[in-house]
Parts: C-alpha cells; structure tokens; sequence
C-alpha cells in the first residue's frame, strides 16, 4: 500500500456506473475523494444534480462540481488514478494518453480488454495477472479493465469449481439488468411486459472474455482456457443484477457437499485487507428459489463491499451436468466495485507507487 492517499478522478461521474465509483470513493480509505469529470453538457452541475442511484448521493460529494477536463489538465492537477466510467469507443484514447502522462487508468470499458499489455482482471480469480501490467518507459501508467458485466459474476462462480470438475464446456443463459444498457437505456415501451433476447457483442464478449479470465498466464501473455462457453444473452425488466443459469459439463462425479464447499471455503484475497473485497465472495443458497435480483443483488460484507458478492443457488448435480444460478450486481461487481477492487490489488501490491518504472 502506498503511504498517502492518491489524487483520484472518476472519468463520466455523471453516468450510471460513475455515480457507484462516486459512491464506493466516498471516504475510501486508501484514496483521495475524486475529481469528478463529466462532459461539457454536464459541466458545472453537482453531483446530486444529476444523481440517478437509488440511494441518496454521498454527503461528501453531493455538492462537488462536474468538469469537463482533459487528460493534460487532470494530470498536472495531480490525479495519480483514474476510474473510467466513459463509454467504449470514446474511453480508449482518453485512457490511453492519460496512462501516456503517467496516470495509472482503471477502466470499465471494452476498448482495451483484447489488448494484451493490459490485464483483464478480477482479483479473486486471477490477481497474478496484474504483474503482467508492462510499461514500456518509465513515467507512464498503469492500464488496468475489468471485465464484461456478465463474465465479472461467472467467473467468481466458475473459479472454484475448475479443480474440482475440470468441465469440459460451460453453457450459460443471461437475464441481464436494465443498467446494463446505461441511462437512459432501453426504452421503457420496449421492455414494459418483454424480454428482449438480443444484447448487441454481449455474447460474443461473454465467451471471450470469460475463457480469458480462467486462462492461464505463460510468459508475458495469456493462454485461454481451452473449453467452449456457450452463451445466450437477454435483456429483462429488472433495474440491477443479473441473472445468469449455468450449466457446467464434466467428466468428474464429485459429490454434491464436495461442489458446495468449494464455493463456501473460496476466499482468495482473505487477509488481504482490501477494503471493496468480500469476504466471502461467493455466498450458497439453500432455498430453492434463489437467488433473485430483487434480494441478492446487494449482497456482500464487509459494508463497503455490499454488491460485490455472488449469489449461486439452485443447485442441481446430475453428472455429466452441473445446473445452478447465480446473480451479481452488474454495476458493482460488473462494474465500478470490480474496478476500485483492482486499484485496490494495485496498491497493496505498490504497482501506484511512482517511481516504479
């Protein structure tokens, strides 16, 4: 952990998944409150001026005001690290000058997930992969993504089961949250008694993505796991928390109590004393109909990390084929939560410390 507390910014503090990184940086303890940037149509607002969370805006930044900068001016104003709520397309080269100007860049954009100089990273899964973090000269940043909203859930589910089963191919089914699409979103005529089952690249980056993240590193790169994910990608009427069904295929016949425990004795970064990390991060239903987006999507403790748990239930073993559900907060865990995880890991492993070259 670095001796003071970084200059932060959040970049699209006005959106959706901006708001949650304002939320789980207010009063973080291991960095500064955040520069809140925006884009010129919302400069000059406060934050609870354009406030769309459930919950009231954070009394430490309620009143703070959104600005429109660029990556010159957030770097000689101090900023250490970013969080980047931008949208694909624009994110990219933004997060890369920032990184340029020496800015170390947690992103929940697509734009840099395939380019392998940046790690795609969920710290319960693959926490080594952060060491793969290359800066080719001294002074510049790190550049670190998180993962599609939906495979930040399926691999916290999947990650202790691959000892156990070594599966042989994973199917899995989507039922995917409102504010996954954004603000405003999918219009409320479109979705009002409908389910839409189509999710523009969702599943195509569900697959990628989710073979990547349970790959294995070799050398400086990444070799994915090699079985097929199968996924089917739809969009339902509930505001947070997807849903997904799974269906795991495998050779193995372990016991049904062997498969619980493994989730219920997963618990990687115990002892880390990350402040946004669950403990523990997969948390077993009994009851046959849950878990639910309306009961689950919060779940997770210490209370910084509410959110940040994953919820499986459901459970049904009959081998070849493993069934469950699972449910994860799509802007938590699938979004701002799992990037402000990853600075965390970064920091407690002095990757944000400014003369590392």
């Amino acid at each position: 952990m670095t001796s003071e507390r970084p200059a932060t910014a959040i970049l699209g503090a006005s959106g959706y998944v901006g708001q949650h990184f304002a939320r789980l940086l207010d009063e973080h303890p291991w960095f500064a409150p955040p520069l809140l940037v925006s884009s010129e149509r919302s400069e000059g607002r406060s934050l609870a001026d354009v406030w769309q969370l459930a919950e009231a805006p954070p009394a430490g930044l309620a009143q703070e005001r959104l600005r429109a900068c660029s990556p010159a001016r957030i770097a000689r104003q101090g900023v250490r690290v970013v969080f980047s709520a931008l949208p694909s397309g624009l994110a990219g080269p933004t997060e890369l000058e920032l990184r340029r100007r020496g800015v170390a860049v947690f992103s929940n954009a697509a734009d840099h997930r395939d380019d392998p100089r940046f790690p795609l990273l969920v710290p319960e899964v693959n926490a080594p992969r952060l060491r793969l973090a290359r800066r080719p000269s001294r002074g510049q940043g790190l550049l670190v993504t998180n993962p599609n909203c939906s495979a930040a859930g399926l691999v916290v589910a999947l990650a202790p089961l691959l000892p156990l089963l070594r599966p042989t191919a994973v199917h899995v089914s989507t039922y995917q949250a409102l504010s996954g699409a954004g603000y405003p979103g999918v219009p409320s005529l479109a979705i009002a008694d409908n389910v839409v089952p189509f999710i523009r690249h969702e599943e195509e980056k569900l697959a990628r993505e989710t073979s990547l993240l349970l790959g294995r590193n070799v050398g400086t790169r990444v070799r994915p796991l090699p079985m097929p994910v199968v996924a089917q990608c739809a969009r339902v009427a509930t505001r947070d928390g997807h849903l997904e069904a799974v269906t795991v295929v495998t050779d193995r016949t372990p016991n049904r109590a062997a498969i619980e425990d493994a989730w219920r004795s997963f618990d990687p970064l115990a002892g880390r004393g990350l402040p946004t990390a669950p403990s523990p991060p997969v948390l077993v239903h009994e009851q046959e109909d849950r878990p639910q987006p309306l009961r689950d999507r919060w779940a997770g403790s210490p209370a910084r990390a509410r959110g940040m748990a994953v919820s499986v239930g459901r459970l049904r073993w009959e081998p070849p084929y493993l069934r469950f559900f699972l449910l994860a907060h799509n802007a938590v865990r699938g979004g701002a939560g799992g990037s402000v995880l990853n600075a965390e890991l970064a920091c407690a492993e002095r990757l944000l410390e400014r003369d590392r070259g």
